[in-house]
């Protein structure tokens, strides 16, 4: 048992050393992903940056951040105006909780749905204009069900109108600095087409 008890504390020993160690023999380098899919350096991949879609990326835009730094590791037309369907709630969920942080709103707030709410179409939970659900309900509907009904009552009963939510949601994304970023709505049904369910 004692012998256990000397190896295993000399092996992390060990570890520890080479663990402390290691940076000395490696030249500190930032990687990026090249066409190859074989990680390059940053500098390597601005000197081959002739392709636009290094990676042959299938969608119409993409980026990669490091998390830490805020590096950008890979783009592709990251400032391509696209659908964000409903990632669009991701911002109206956001409004929803600062809101509730300020005191504005409360969990226990009964919102009423309007026959606006309830025409909304796509994902829902089939709120009719006669009920009322508390914000609370409200914000697990939109969470779990991506509910258009209720982030469209919520949306009305924060801003006075859907209208007027979604200019908060655009003034928003200014402070934020999406400055590529413009909502039409507080749910990411397209405006110009008709609703799938």
């Amino acid at each position: 048992m004692q012998k256990l008890k000397l190896s295993i504390s000399f092996f992390l020993s060990l570890v520890l050393v080479l663990s402390l160690a290691m940076p000395c023999f490696a030249e500190e380098t930032t990687y990026v992903w090249s066409s190859t899919s074989t990680p390059v350096s940053a500098k390597e991949n601005e000197e081959n940056k002739k392709e636009p879609n290094t990676l042959n990326l299938e969608s119409a835009s993409a980026i990669l951040i490091e998390q830490t730094t805020g590096q950008v590791l890979f783009e592709h037309n990251p400032h391509e105006s696209l659908r964000p369907a409903s990632v669009t709630k991701v911002m109206s969920i956001l409004l929803i909780m600062e809101a509730l942080d300020n005191g504005t709103l409360s969990l226990t707030d009964t919102i009423p749905c309007s026959e606006n709410a309830a025409s909304m179409g796509g994902s829902q939970i089939w709120l009719d204009p006669r009920e009322t659900l508390t914000v609370d309900e409200m914000l697990k509907a939109i969470c779990v069900a991506s509910a258009n009904d209720c982030v469209v009552a919520m949306a009305e009963h924060l801003g006075g109108s859907e209208e007027g939510f979604v200019q908060m949601m655009n003034d928003k994304a200014k402070v934020l600095g999406m400055n590529d970023t413009t909502f039409k709505n507080c749910h990411g049904l397209d405006e110009d087409r008709p609703c799938y369910f």
